[in-house]
């Protein structure tokens, strides 16, 4: 198991529709969650992941800045746990987690 931690800075960024967690996924073989809440970061967005898949930390760093250029999120904590997805798999799964979090669809 592997941690890796990566934390974004967002001024002007999109506010949460929603004050509570959302959950998307199910940690399964090839698979991951993704656990998105608010939280007092002053404008940043941190993700801790949690992955079996050792050694790809460079992969989730490119994974997460595209999807930090896309949203703009800031006060967010996301927290992932992984078992081997693909980064199409977790691209999809942070869109998701995203857009239940801020009440909209892009």
């Amino acid at each position: 198991m592997e941690t890796l931690s990566f934390r974004f800075r967002n001024d002007n960024a999109v506010p949460a529709a929603r004050r509570d967690a959302c959950l998307v996924g199910v940690v399964g073989s090839g698979n991951l969650e993704v656990l998105i809440e608010p939280a007092a970061l002053d404008g940043g967005c941190e993700v801790e992941i949690n992955t079996a898949a050792v050694g790809f930390g460079p992969i989730w760093q490119a994974v997460l800045a595209d999807f930090d250029a896309r949203w703009k999120l800031g006060d967010i904590r996301i927290s992932i746990n992984d078992m081997g997805a693909t980064p199409a798999v977790v691209s999809l799964r942070l869109d998701q987690a995203a857009e239940s979090l801020l009440g909209s669809t892009r």
